[in-house]
């Protein structure tokens, strides 16, 4: 097959409230929609970048000349008969992963739309719901960080992550322990802490933790190898893992007990599903983390966390933790089972409401074969 036209668009969104990490501040999603046209259909992606290079490398505005000037030209060329063919057309693009996860997810949503299949038949998932979390941002007090909490609480949550970094660690993490003895609790450090601090996140495992989040620096495995024999809590890598390589390569040196799998981190769904199988017949599990997504990216993380060794809650929340009003029209609500329900439609099951899609967009382009 052959793509016939691609556009991007670059959006803003607001977010409901800001989302503070220990290294950074978002308030608005800042990705890059791409949309793919072929043989009388459409598949929708989102590469889910920020306006700075904290979380990774990748920028709205790098993704957006990446995409333009490589990733888009590369693939209207191509001659693809799988979403997988477009995966093994960028390994020559180093990096950037982010946005080759835009164009990937794109064409697995065309081929499910084409085929009749939901994504999650073509992943191989085996749930019609997965269980969901909430990632709680940095707060400006013990009292304000409990509100929040409390009322994700009683929206139906029942896994809580805490962000967390040096002056923020244990006092907000035995405060909400202390308030919720029995929720699934679980922080997430983004790469803020040093080797020299294992003795004090030990202390950490006090709080009878799920796992504990990236501590180390965002490239590291092999210092995370050692912090891991010093902890009892789980360490679980992100940034760490950007491709089955890396993935592999925690796993041999016993780097971490868990891996977050974001399919855009990683290139994918394609890489994605390669790290879920690696991790699965190693004995680890794994867990889907998001990125502050539209509807068109947590839909394919829904899919995604649908296979069977998702064992851990994802941080794909419902669409309204996130935004006042999303750009489908089916936004995910949450169940009162705290999960999401996987959708069947065909591709991703992704409805764009295209009126207000172009109320956000900031600028756009397209080629056409």
């Amino acid at each position: 097959m052959r793509i016939e036209q691609i556009e991007v668009r670059r959006i803003e969104l607001p977010f409901v409230a800001p989302f503070e990490t220990s290294g950074w501040r978002e308030v608005a999603n800042h990705s890059l929609l791409v949309r793919l046209r072929a043989e009388g259909a459409e598949g929708w992606g989102e590469a889910p970048v920020g306006v700075g290079p904290w979380y990774n490398e990748e920028t709205q505005a790098t993704a957006w000349v990446i995409a333009r000037d490589h990733l888009a030209p590369m693939l209207l060329d191509a001659d693809i008969s799988r979403p997988e063919d477009v995966d093994a057309l960028y390994t020559r693009v180093r990096a950037n992963r982010m946005a080759r996860a835009g164009f990937e997810f794109a064409a697995w949503d065309l081929f499910g739309r084409l085929q009749g299949q939901s994504l999650r038949s073509m992943l191989g998932g085996v749930r019609q719901q997965v269980d969901v979390g909430v990632s709680v941002g940095v707060q400006p007090d013990i009292a304000t960080l409990l509100r929040v909490v409390g009322a994700y609480v009683d929206a139906g949550y029942r896994r809580v992550k805490l962000k967390i970094k040096p002056g923020w660690d244990l006092e907000p993490t035995h405060a909400v322990r202390t308030t919720w003895p029995n929720l699934l609790l679980q922080v997430d450090a983004n790469s803020i802490y040093a080797l020299t601090d294992a003795e004090h996140l030990a202390r950490l495992d006090a709080y009878d933790l799920l796992l504990i989040e990236q501590p180390l620096a965002h490239d590291d495995i092999f210092d995370h190898a050692k912090l891991q024999r010093r902890l009892r809590t789980p360490i679980c890598l992100d940034e760490s893992i950007v491709s089955p390589d890396h993935a592999r390569w925690a796993l041999e040196l016993q780097a971490c007990g868990v891996i977050n799998i974001k399919p855009s981190r990683v290139g994918g769904l394609t890489a994605a599903r390669q790290i879920h199988d690696m991790a699965a017949e190693a004995g680890v599990p794994v867990w889907c983390g998001g990125m502050l997504e539209t509807g068109i990216g947590r839909a394919a993380n829904v899919a995604l966390a649908s296979l069977p060794n998702f064992t851990l809650p994802g941080d794909i929340s419902a669409s309204d933790r996130y935004f006042r009003r999303d750009i489908v029209r089916n936004p995910f609500v949450l169940n009162a089972d705290s999960t999401l329900t996987v959708p069947d439609a065909p591709g991703s099951g992704a409805d764009l409401d295209l009126d207000f899609l172009e109320q956000v967009t900031l600028e756009r382009f397209v080629v056409t074969r």
